[in-house]
Formats: C-alpha cells, structure tokens, sequence
C-alpha cells in the first residue's frame, strides 16, 4: 500500500514561510516607538467613562492606559494599548507635562483606576495562621481587611522604608513610610518585613 500523507498534507515548507513573514512584519511593528504628542494625538472621553483616541488617521473607541514605571515614575513612558485581550501598544507619551491640561486629567484618572493602591495609614492587626497572613489595617479609603500568603513576594520593599504588599487577590496596597508607624505597629509587622 503506497503512503500519501506526503501529498496529502500541504506543504509545510510554504506555511513556514507565510508565518515567518508574518511573525516578522508583526514584529517590527512592535519595535516601532509611536510618540503620542499633543500634535498628533487627540484623546477623548466617551459616555462610559473611557478613553478614545484619534492617533494615525485612525480611531480608537477604547484605549488602556499602562504605566511602564508606576511605582518609580508614573508621570512619564505612559503606553497607550488597544483596549482588547492582546492589548497592543498604540504609542507612547514621553511625559505626561507635554500633553494639555485636559488630557492629562483624562489620563491620570485612568490610572487611578487601573493601578488603584490604598495607602495604609495604621495597622490594627496582623496574624498569621496556616501559611496565610490576615492583616487589618486602616487606609486613606478607611478601614480594610485582607489576607495573604506569608511567604513568596506578597511584601515587597521598594524602599528601605517603602512597601508594596499584596494580597492573594491581586489587590495592591502601599505602606509608604514604615517609620512613620507606631512602635507597636512595626512590632506587629516583624513577621513580614
């Protein structure tokens, strides 16, 4: 019996080819930096709340807004991205100084939203049981309780005295000065910090 998987199949060799010049095209597209300046990009806001943008000759509905350093500089390298599951960067703004008024409303409220991070002001209580860490703590929303893993990154020191810590939802709340706590405070937090 003759075997005809070979000309059955199709030519694996052309299909290679085509994702390859694809995967490339696609590629340099993304190493491309986009500048958005206040002369060539127009944002806006839209009845839901969100934000448009008119960058290119072309119109986007919905845009998310990322920052590329939002602990150490969130004012500047902000990505502008599709606002869909692959979130494709559109461009980026060097610095949210050079952009006008309005727009840097616009988009500072979209990251308030997208990287919303309580401060903790006092911490009433931390224990630990069972591998998990339950905290209860005041912050400038009021006060909040959560809980995390005791081990891994869920305390992360972005400072000597400066924490990020999450909890084992994905929620990230900020301790910005450990100094500034009571004694009895940090004594609690002995644990984790």
């Amino acid at each position: 019996m003759e075997d005809n998987r070979e000309n059955s199949m199709p030519d694996l060799l052309d299909l290679k080819e085509f994702d390859e010049e694809a995967l490339k095209r696609e590629s340099e597209e993304v190493l491309q930096m986009r500048l958005l300046t206040a002369e060539n990009a127009v944002f806006t806001r839209t009845e839901g709340g969100f934000l448009a943008l008119e960058f290119g000759g072309k119109n986007y509905e919905r845009v998310g807004v990322y920052l590329t350093f939002p602990l150490t500089n969130p004012e500047e390298y902000i990505s502008i991205r599709e606002a869909d599951e692959k979130a494709k960067e559109i461009g980026m703004i060097r610095s949210l100084n050079n952009m006008p008024k309005e727009v840097q409303d616009m988009i500072r409220e979209q990251v308030r939203l997208r990287y919303f991070m309580p401060v903790i002001r006092k911490v009433m209580e931390v224990k630990d049981e069972y591998g998990y860490a339950y905290w209860h703590v005041q912050t400038d929303f009021g006060s909040c309780r959560f809980t995390t893993h005791m081990g891994g990154d869920a305390v992360v020191a972005l400072s000597e005295a400066r924490y990020q810590i999450t909890d084992i939802d994905g929620n990230r709340y900020e301790l910005p000065d450990l100094y500034a706590l009571t004694v009895m405070e940090r004594k609690k937090l002995d644990l984790f910090i």
